[in-house]
């Protein structure tokens, strides 16, 4: 009866998670995705293949005679983002808001399955990788996709688990060890291009193990050669087909920034990312609904948080009897710390926001529920109570989020959940597409050009509260068919004006009220 009774638990908790996910995917088939605007440019890239420019080449209305266009390597995301989408559009025939429903789906079952079995291979019992996947299933994170489609990091949850479970499973050098360390490398780029500083963790874990037992130095270079040969070609063909075409985000800087936060952001991960730290505050930093703490009181707690994490993986380490696992959870961490430590000193572009960090967090699930499991009772409520309060902010998310999803946005041709329309003005504007050829929409939101079928477009960013803007980057000179440029409606006025200014070579705009939101300007005559 002991041997049978954890079994039994282990998999009623493994079924009320598939159930719970179940209803998540079927929630999501009927009532599709909104998108981040990052993803969003990735599927602009994708509307311009479509209507024939070369591979990751996004076309776009030049700046300087708006009767052309421009073409750019768009390197700044990885492809995976749109790529597996349109894959499933076009094998399948459906709509990319379905495609991205079914991107979604896949990776969400991918990964838990994949992390569970990292977590058992890494020595953890089913119980406890059991667990560790259901406090990975009540993050916020885990529940986002289902609301926004953020592109790369579904992707990359889709496949880390399966990446540090094929590290954890190399036992000797070898043609498969080639393979897998050639294959990841692309296959982990192709989710998520910030996928290399895990992949880098991986390949010295991977290094270490095989070379631990011996303190031979041919041993070490020969195992060394083995790794180190196939993960320079991969990163190779990587950077020469794709990053040295253009920028991405680690390689732009704004001169060295020394404030505590470039520090302590990196070292409180495990907290953060881990159990939601960062999501329960609305984000300490970067923030993504009302702000909960000043500048000052997030600091404070975030250097707070950051001890504790270091105590947090000290005591894993030391309480720990799997060393594999140890050992890989402390390289993840520290080349989390070293590399986006590195990134915010040199003020790269580059958020401040737990999601980056969600590797780390997830590898540190496991060892510490084992940590807290083999306390005393106390600890262990403490534990299951931060984990109760995460699932219950998390669910309040989602459930206020999918009832906005299904009731306050709009769907077009895409069949994407569009937030910043409603449906009345975009079917006038799904109208005014089928109408034209030669015209030009101009919008505040990457999504919402998807949905123009026939035409050019332009996406332009929102204008803060005091329209402090650096002109140049809103002016579009030139000119060339009907321009149609949609706003909300509280730009009338002095907003509105600015933005017609960028269009100095048209005149006569008209405003058409669209509905109680949104206005439509156009003109077709030039100046």
């Amino acid at each position: 009866m002991m041997l049978t009774k954890p079994y039994k638990i282990h998999h009623l908790i493994l079924s009320v998670i598939f159930t719970g996910v179940i209803v998540l995917n079927i929630l999501l088939l009927l009532n599709p995705a909104a998108i981040f605007p990052d993803a969003s440019w990735g599927f602009q890239v994708l509307r311009s293949m479509q209507h024939g420019s070369g591979f990751n080449i996004i076309t776009q209305v030049s700046t300087w005679d708006i009767s052309a266009n421009t073409s750019e390597f768009k390197s700044w995301w990885s492809p995976g983002q749109y790529l597996v989408p349109a894959l499933f559009k076009t094998l399948l025939g459906i709509k990319l808001g379905q495609a991205i429903s079914i991107t979604i789906i896949l990776c969400q079952l991918s990964g838990l399955a994949g992390l569970y079995a990292c977590f058992k291979k890494a020595g953890f019992s089913q119980m406890i990788s059991a667990l560790s996947v259901g406090v990975i299933c009540l993050q916020q994170a885990f529940f986002s996709p289902y609301i926004f489609y953020s592109g790369g990091e579904v992707l990359l949850f889709g496949v880390i688990g399966w990446f540090l479970y094929g590290c954890l499973s190399v036992k000797k050098p070898g043609p498969a060890l080639v393979a897998f360390v050639l294959l990841s490398g692309w296959v982990g780029f192709i989710a998520k291009s910030s996928f290399l500083w895990m992949y880098g963790a991986g390949l010295i874990f991977i290094w270490i193990q095989l070379s631990k037992n011996s303190s031979a130095i041919v041993t070490w270079l020969r195992n060394g050669f083995w790794i180190g040969v196939p993960a320079v070609l991969s990163v190779a063909v990587i950077y020469l087909l794709y990053l040295s075409k253009g920028n991405n985000p680690s390689s732009q800087s704004g001169g060295l920034s020394f404030s505590v936060n470039a520090f302590t952001f990196p070292l409180a991960s495990p907290l953060l990312a881990g159990f939601s730290f960062d999501d329960l505050a609305n984000g300490f930093i970067f923030h993504n609904d009302t702000i909960l703490f000043s500048p000052v009181q997030a600091k404070m707690i975030i250097a707070i948080l950051a001890l504790l994490s270091m105590a947090l993986v000290y005591f894993i380490c030391k309480r720990s009897p799997f060393t594999a696992y140890n050992m890989l959870m402390v390289l993840v961490y520290g080349f989390a710390i070293l590399f986006f430590g590195w990134a915010y000193l040199r003020k790269a572009d580059i958020s401040y926001e737990g999601r980056h960090f969600r590797t780390v967090g997830l590898v540190v699930v496991p060892g510490t529920i084992y940590l807290f499991s083999n306390k005393n009772r106390i600890l262990g409520y403490m534990l299951g109570t931060l984990v109760a309060v995460i699932g219950f902010f998390s669910i309040r998310f989602y459930t206020r989020s999918y009832i906005a999803l299904k009731q306050d946005t709009a769907h077009g041709p895409t069949g994407i959940a569009q937030q910043f329309i409603d449906q009345p003005s975009l079917n006038y504007i799904h109208q005014l597409d089928l109408q034209n050829h030669n015209a030009i929409f101009v919008f505040l939101s990457p999504d919402l050009g998807l949905e123009i079928q026939n035409n050019r477009i332009i996406t332009l960013d929102p204008l803060n509260r005091d329209i402090s803007i650096n002109f140049d980057e809103y002016l579009h000179k030139g000119h060339a068919g009907p321009v149609y440029i949609l706003l909300p409606h509280e730009y009338i006025g002095v907003r509105a004006n600015m933005i017609l200014k960028a269009f100095p070579r048209y005149k006569g705009f008209s405003l058409k009220e669209l509905s109680d939101d949104y206005v439509l300007y156009f003109a077709t005559q030039a100046r």
